[in-house]
This record gives C-alpha cells, sequence and structure tokens, in this order.
C-alpha cells in the first residue's frame, strides 16, 4: 500500500498511528531488524529508520549515540537500503526513511530515489531541506513514487502552513517544540492549538513527533492528533537492554502500551 493510501486509510477509520523511530544498524543490524518486526507486531503501520549521520543538528543527544555506534559499526545509507530491502520482504509496515541531505547528494538523487523505490522504501524525510530548497529532491522521488514528507515547526507562520502543505504528500510531521529531538518532561501546552492551526489549512494526516517519551502523552497527543511519533524513549530502552533479546522484548512491550493508550484517547 502507498504511503498516502495508508495514512488516508487510518485517518478514515479513526486509527491513530504508532510510527516508532529506530536508527538503522543499532544496536547492531540483525538487531535492528528484530527491532522492525517487534514494531509492527505491535501495531505500527508504519516505522522511521533514521540514517546514521556525523552532523546530526535536529537529533537530540540519545539518536546521536545510536548513529555515532551505527557509524562506528559501518553503517551507511547503501547499507541502510540493503537492509530495508530485507525487511520489506517480512515487515508488512511502511517503511520510511529520515536522512540528512548530504548523504542522499552524494549518492545522487535519481539514484538513491530508484533505489529506495526497488528496496521497499514508502517515504523519505530530510529534516534539513526547506519547502523551498525541496524541489529537487522531491521531482526525483515523485518520479519512483515515494513522497518527499515535509515538516512544520510550531513557529510556522500561516502562510508558511499553507506553503508546505500545499507542497506535502503522504503526512505532515508536525514538531511539537523547538529544538532537537529527545526525551521531555511534558509536552508543549499549546499542542492542541498547534495541531488545529495546520488542520484548518490541509486535509493531510498530522503526525507528532520530537518529544513524545509516554503513554500518558502518547494518549495526549492523539486526542489532537492523527498519529504519534516516538523515537528517543524507544532508544533509550535499546541502550538500557542488559540483551539485545531484552532490547527487542522491551521495544515491543512499551509500543503496545503506547498503542493501546493512543486507541484509549478516542474514549477519553
Amino acid at each position: 500500500m502507498m504511503l498516502r493510501d495508508l495514512t488516508r486509510s487510518l485517518k478514515t477509520r479513526g486509527e491513530k498511528g504508532l510510527a516508532p523511530f529506530l536508527t538503522a544498524g543499532f544496536p547492531d543490524d540483525e538487531t535492528f531488524l528484530r527491532l522492525l518486526g517487534a514494531a509492527s507486531s505491535a501495531g505500527c503501520r508504519m516505522i522511521e529508520i533514521g540514517i546514521p549521520f556525523s552532523d546530526p543538528i535536529a537529533d537530540g543527544p540519545v539518536i546521536q549515540e545510536s548513529s555515532k555506534r551505527a557509524l562506528e559499526a559501518g553503517m551507511t545509507l547503501r547499507k541502510a537500503l540493503a537492509l530495508a530491502e530485507k525487511a520489506s520482504k517480512t515487515v508488512p509496515a511502511a517503511l520510511v526513511f529520515m536522512s540528512y541531505f548530504n548523504p542522499i547528494l552524494r549518492m545522487g538523487l535519481e539514484e538513491f530515489s530508484g533505489c529506495a523505490r526497488r528496496c521497499g522504501v514508502s517515504g523519505v524525510i530530510v529534516p534539513d531541506v526547506p519547502v523551498e530548497e525541496a524541489g529537487e529532491i522531491r521531482r526525483a522521488l515523485s518520479e519512483n513514487g515515494i513522497p518527499l514528507i515535509d515538516l512544520v515547526a510550531p513557529t510556522s507562520s500561516g502562510s508558511r502552513i499553507e506553503r508546505i502543505a500545499s507542497a506535502a504528500d503522504g503526512f505532515l510531521y508536525l514538531v511539537s517544540v523547538t529544538g532537537v529531538t529527545g526525551v521531555r518532561s511534558a509536552l508543549s501546552g499549546d499542542l492542541g492549538g498547534f495541531v488545529e492551526r495546520v488542520r484548518e489549512r490541509t486535509e493531510l494526516p498530522l503526525y507528532v513527533g520530537f518529544g513524545v517519551s509516554t503513554p500518558e502523552e502518547a494518549r495526549e497527543t492523539a486526542r489532537h492528533a492523527d498519529g504519534v511519533i516516538v523515537g528517543s524513549a524507544l532508544i533509550r530502552i535499546i541502550q538500557g537492554a542488559r540483551t539485545n533479546d531484552e532490547a527487542v522484548e522491551k521495544v515491543g512491550a512499551f509500543l503496545k502500551n503506547m498503542k493501546q493508550a493512543m486507541n484509549e484517547s478516542g474514549r477519553s
């Protein structure tokens, strides 16, 4: 199923989407693939795969550390694509890459886009390319049936939201707070207002990320948005596990709890 069809289908059914973020090749290739399977078994229909990069300006210290370890183990964009191709044969969830622009540019926009399609990638997020500069990569991805997922910050003006929404496809990624990714003590007090400002300007599904780290926060976020993206909290679970088996088990259990809490948001 195309990403746009998946996210719209979930929205139409009133099902809240949960999209976990996992760093490609962390803690190792085999365990990473098992983590993808655990996320899918927990009910996640979409999984964000972070491509390790040496200068991750939008990532907080937790994800930076996972990227550092993956890079030291030899992870590259091409190897991440190979992992995605392997996962796509057994994991029914849509796989969305989150990569900074430099690795994609080095590979070549056309080559990356074609390879992403062949490897089963359903969408791409490039956080360091603003909408004004995204035309070339958006075109290359679109020619291969892959949407470029745009981000909207809470500081975005109404006119800028409209500009982003008019170019966007698949879903819109709403950054819940200013700053980098990471576990926070509380969500923005105006999250509902932010979501509604965007919803007034687009019919695309709205997914909120950056700082959602507990089932309670996921429940509250799902009251306003169509989906939730969780990353740093998962990476911390993996980092704190005594064994890889424990990491897979705990990530699966955590995501099941998150999904259950989000389902309860419609009944609160």
